[in-house]
C-alpha cells in the first residue's frame, strides 16, 4: 500500500493506514524499496499483510474486522466527503481505488469494503493488474465491518488472448494517447515550428544586411543608398562600438545566472534524452532521481561558463561567484522545499521530507556538485576566460541618449518573452495537466521538439531586441538580452494562476502553498534557463556584427 489523499489534491497525500484500514494477517513481504526519488516524492509503501501468492487463486476471503467506534467513523466520513482515492502498488504496478462514496443527498456514507483483484500474468511475469471495490457498507457507529478481498488470475489463454500483453509494455494502459496525441498537440507544434521560420529569416535579414552594409562601407568604401541611410544605421548600433563589450552591472551575479541557466538547458536536454529512450515512468520517483544525479554530474558546466563569463568581465572574485553559481538553484529549491516541509509535517503528509534525506541532498550540494563546480570554473577561466572583444573599450562610457518610450529597455523586457511564451503555450497545458492531475507524461519526443523550438524562438527574440537598443545607442544589451529572454518565466507563472483557478479544483493551505510553491521554482528555473540561452544567442550576434567595424 502506497498512500492516501482527496482526488482534487494530486500532493496531498497521506500514508495508507493513516486511516482506520486493518492490516492482514501475513507480517512481512520479500522485497520493496524507496529511492532518493520517491522519498522526496511522499511514497510510504507499506505491506498490506494480504497473503497473495503466483497463479494462485483466493476465493473471497475475511481478513480481519473494523470496530467502529466515533473516531474511526469520523475519519472515514471525513475521507469520504473529500474523495479520498488510495494508491496501492502490485509488483511495481500501481493500482487506484477509491475509499467509499456518500448517497445523493450527503447524510449516509458508505466505505467500500470488497476489494476484488484481477491479476494478469504473461508466463512468469505479471502484466496486468485490476481493482474492482465492491462491499458497500453504511458507516454506522459501534458496529463491526468486515473487509474482504479475492484476486483471480486469468490465465494466457483466456485472459490475454486479446491483447497479448508483454512485460515491457505493461504501462501502456496508464498511458492517455487520446489526450497527449490530441490534433491540438500537434497543431501547437505546427504552429510554433512556423513561428521559428518566421523569426529565423528574420535575423537573418538584419544580419546579412548589416554585413552586406559592412562591407560595402568599411571594404569597398561605397556610398550607402537612400534605404540604408533612411534606416539610420550610419548613426546607429556602430556609434556605441566603443561601449557594447563594456562588462555588465554586477557582473558576479550576472555570470551567475548565466553558468546556472546554462547547466538547468544540459541538464533538461540529457534528461529528456533518457526518458526517451528508458522510459522513466515506469519506475517510481526515477524520473526526479535522474534529474538529481544529472544536476549534480553537470554542475562543470556551471563553473565552466558561469567563470570564464565572470573572468572575461573583469571579476576578481572568482570564488565568491563560484559559491554562488553553485549554490543558486540547490538554495532556491531547497529553501522552498524546507518551507512547504513545515505545512507538510503539520498536516502529518507523507509529503513531508525525511530528516536523512535532507542530509542526503545537503551532502551531494557539498560534496558533488561544489567541487565540480570548482572544476568547471579553473577550466572556464584557463581555457575562455581573457577578453577576446573585437572592439576595445573606451574609458569614459558614452551618455546614452534619450529614445522614445518603446526601446526602454523595461517595456523590451516585458514584451521579450511574450513570443517564446506563445511556443510553448499549449506544452505547458500537458505538463500542467501530467503533473497536476492523474496523466502518465511519456510523449518526450514532442517535449523534446518543443525545447528546440523554444531556444531558436529565444534567441531570435533576443537578438531582434538587442539590435533595436543598440540602434538607439543603448548599450546596456547584456542584462536586456537576458532579461527579456526570463520573461517567458512571468507569463507561465501567470498562467499558472489561470490553471489553478480555471483547470483544478485544488483546496486547502497545504495544497496552495505546494503549488504556487513549485510553480514559482519551475517558472525561475525556466526563466534562468531562457535568459542564459538569450544571453548566450545575442552574445554570439553582437561579437558577428561588431567583427567587420573596422575603427580608424
Amino acid at each position: 500500500m502506497n498512500t492516501v489523499g482527496p482526488y482534487h489534491n494530486r500532493q496531498e497525500t497521506y500514508k495508507y493506514f493513516s486511516l482506520p484500514f486493518c492490516v492482514g494477517s501475513k507480517k512481512s513481504i520479500s522485497h520493496y524499496h524507496e529511492t532518493l526519488g520517491e522519498a522526496l516524492q511522499g511514497v510510504e509503501l507499506e505491506f498490506s499483510g494480504l497473503d497473495i501468492k503466483f497463479k494462485d487463486d483466493v476465493m473471497q476471503t475475511t481478513y480481519c474486522e473494523i470496530d467502529l467506534d466515533k473516531g474511526r467513523r469520523d475519519a472515514f466520513v471525513y475521507a469520504i466527503k473529500n474523495h479520498y482515492w488510495y494508491q496501492m502498488y502490485i509488483d511495481d504496478l500501481p493500482i487506484w481505488g477509491i475509499v467509499g462514496e456518500a448517497d445523493e443527498n450527503g447524510e449516509d456514507y458508505y466505505l467500500w469494503t470488497y476489494k476484488k483483484l484481477e491479476i494478469g500474468y504473461n508466463g512468469n511475469r505479471i502484466v496486468d493488474v485490476n481493482l474492482t471495490s465492491e462491499g458497500k457498507v453504511k458507516l454506522v457507529p459501534n458496529t463491526k465491518i468486515q473487509m474482504s478481498y479475492s484476486c483471480k488470475f486469468f490465465s494466457l489463454q483466456v485472459k490475454w488472448k486479446k491483447s497479448d500483453v508483454k512485460f515491457e509494455d505493461r504501462f501502456d494502459k496508464y498511458l492517455d494517447p487520446s489526450f497527449f496525441q490530441h490534433r491540438i498537440h500537434w497543431f501547437s507544434i505546427f504552429n510554433s515550428f512556423m513561428m521559428v521560420i518566421f523569426l529565423v529569416g528574420l535575423v537573418s535579414m538584419i544580419l546579412m544586411r548589416t554585413l552586406r552594409k559592412d562591407y560595402a562601407r568599411y571594404s569597398k568604401e561605397e556610398e550607402m543608398d537612400d534605404m540604408d541611410r533612411d534606416l539610420g544605421d550610419e548613426y546607429g548600433w556602430k556609434q556605441v562600438h566603443g561601449d557594447v563589450f563594456r562588462p555588465s552591472s554586477h557582473p558576479l551575479i550576472f555570470s551567475s545566472l548565466i553558468g546556472s541557466g546554462c547547466q538547468i538547458f544540459a541538464v533538461s536536454l540529457i534528461v529528456i534524452v533518457v526518458a526517451m529512450i528508458e522510459d522513466l515512468y515506469t519506475e517510481r520517483g526515477s524520473m526526479l532521481s535522474t534529474a538529481i544525479f544529472v544536476y549534480a554530474a553537470t554542475s562543470p558546466v556551471n563553473g565552466y561558463f558561469g567563470g570564464s563569463l565572470y573572468a572575461r568581465q573583469g571579476g576578481r572574485r572568482w570564488i565568491k561567484q563560484m559559491f554562488i553559481g553553485a549554490f543558486l538553484i540547490p538554495a532556491m529549491v531547497c529553501g522552498t522545499a524546507f518551507f512547504i516541509n513545515f505545512i507538510a509535517i503539520y498536516y502529518h503528509a507523507s509529503r513531508a521530507i525525511p530528516f536523512g534525506t535532507m542530509v542526503a541532498v545537503c551532502c551531494i550540494c557539498f560534496f558533488v556538485i561544489l567541487p565540480l563546480n570548482l572544476v568547471g570554473t579553473i577550466l572556464g577561466r584557463n581555457l575562455s576566460g581573457q577578453p577576446n572583444f573585437p572592439c576595445r573599450v573606451n574609458a569614459v562610457p558614452r551618455p546614452i541618449p534619450e529614445k522614445k518610450w518603446f526601446m526602454e529597455p523595461a517595456v523590451i523586457v516585458c514584451l521579450g518573452g511574450i513570443l517564446p511564451f506563445g511556443s510553448i503555450f499549449i506544452e505547458m497545458y500537458f505538463i500542467f495537466t501530467s503533473f497536476w492531475a492523474y496523466k502518465i507524461y511519456y510523449v518526450y519526443g514532442f517535449m523534446m521538439l518543443v525545447l528546440v523550438i523554444l531556444c531558436i524562438v529565444t534567441v531570435c527574440v533576443t537578438i531582434v531586441c538587442t539590435y533595436f537598443l543598440l540602434n538607439a545607442e543603448d548599450y546596456r544589451w547584456q542584462w536586456t538580452s537576458f532579461l527579456s529572454a526570463a520573461s517567458t518565466a512571468i507569463y507561465v507563472y501567470m498562467y499558472s494562476f489561470y490553471y489553478y483557478f480555471f483547470k483544478t479544483k485544488m483546496y486547502g493551505l497545504f495544497q496552495t502553498s505546494f503549488y504556487f510553491g513549485y510553480m514559482a521554482v519551475f517558472s525561475t528555473a525556466l526563466g534562468i534557463m531562457c535568459g542564459a540561452i538569450g544571453y548566450m544567442g545575442t552574445s554570439a550576434f553582437v561579437r558577428k556584427i561588431y567583427t567587420n567595424v573596422k575603427i580608424d
